[in-house]
């Protein structure tokens, strides 16, 4: 890649002090509470994991204003059991998860527990979240894996040919025409909010989930298919029902890195990893990627160090 380096020399340094426990009685709702009125940073990260946390930990003792937004949906906090992370013993994921927050927020990174449902890059970038708008001048995905996509036949069939991961994107292609949103919630609210005023019709297809909002054409049946020839003509229902679409817009679960990246122009590989530098910034600049959304290996260890790399680099640029 031909991208610019601003990489700074790597030191040995501590990223997690992992003996430290959180502090008693913290509300994991404090932060969300005590929102600041002033919604600039100069750094925000998506993603409260080991990558996400490490970077903020770099950036903020540099002196940065640091957000961290996160949903308790790391890898990591699922994790049952870590027995090979250094200094740690045998620790729960999530009790690493919740520390690498608490230290976070002991060096002065604001964190709040809120999903980003889209991110736009113009002079800095703008993040939406479930708990308002925040603008930085960096950017630092730490989201994890590339979600994978529910399994509903088709949807790989007719992927680029009627099925899309991001409306704000694509929503001009179906302007007039029939579309349905798959999800049931806060990213499929995005997703349907911004597609609702462009396209003729659109419906919310559940899967069987119970929808967090209200339209006027949701349908909460399970779905069988997608089905077309060259493109996208209808979804089919599990009690064998169809109903007419040109397009299909998958918004299941959280916004994931594929849609992220997709949204500001990042690139990614083919296995959806984004692509970044030896400094771990992408190809958009200000934009960094670090962690399990990234190519290599998943693991703890080499999260952190992506995080470290990214928020010295930070610092310097």
């Amino acid at each position: 890649m031909a991208w610019r380096c601003c990489c700074v020399s790597v030191y040995t340094g501590l990223v997690l002090n992992l003996d430290e426990t959180p502090r008693m009685g913290y509300n994991k709702d404090m932060d969300n509470k005590n929102l600041q009125t002033d919604n600039k940073y100069d750094a925000i990260i998506i993603g409260g994991g080991p990558a996400g946390v490490s970077a903020a930990l770099y950036a903020a003792r540099g002196g940065k204003k640091v957000l961290i937004l996160h949903t308790n949906s790391s890898a990591l906090h699922r994790a049952e059991n870590i027995q090979n992370y250094f200094g740690t013993g045998e620790v729960s994921g999530a009790a690493l998860y919740e520390t690498g927050l608490d230290q976070a927020r002991s060096v002065g990174a604001t964190v709040i527990d809120a999903q980003a449902t889209f991110v736009s890059a113009s002079d800095g970038f703008t993040v939406s979240s479930t708990a308002g708008e925040f603008v930085s001048d960096k950017l630092v995905l730490a989201v994890g894996a590339a979600r994978k996509s529910i399994a509903v036949d088709g949807l790989d069939t007719f992927e680029g040919r009627g099925v899309s991961y991001c409306a704000v994107c694509d929503a001009f292609f179906y302007r007039k025409k029939t579309v349905a949103v798959i999800g049931a919630g806060e990213f499929a609210r995005h997703e349907y909010s911004a597609l609702k005023n462009v396209v003729g019709k659109a419906y919310l297809l559940t899967n069987g989930e119970k929808a967090c909002f209200e339209t006027d054409n949701t349908i909460e049946k399970k779905i069988a298919r997608i089905i077309g020839g060259e493109r996208v003509s209808g979804v089919v229902l599990d009690d064998g029902s169809s109903i007419d679409v040109d397009g299909v817009f998958v918004a299941a679960g959280i916004a994931g890195a594929g849609a992220i990246a997709k949204s500001v122009g990042v690139f990614t590989d083919e296995r959806g990893a984004i692509k970044t530098d030896d400094c771990r910034m992408t190809n958009v600049d200000g934009l960094y990627a670090v962690g399990d959304c990234t190519p290599g290996t998943k693991q703890i260890a080499k999260a952190v160090c992506d995080g470290m790399i990214a928020g010295m680099s930070i610092l310097k640029n």
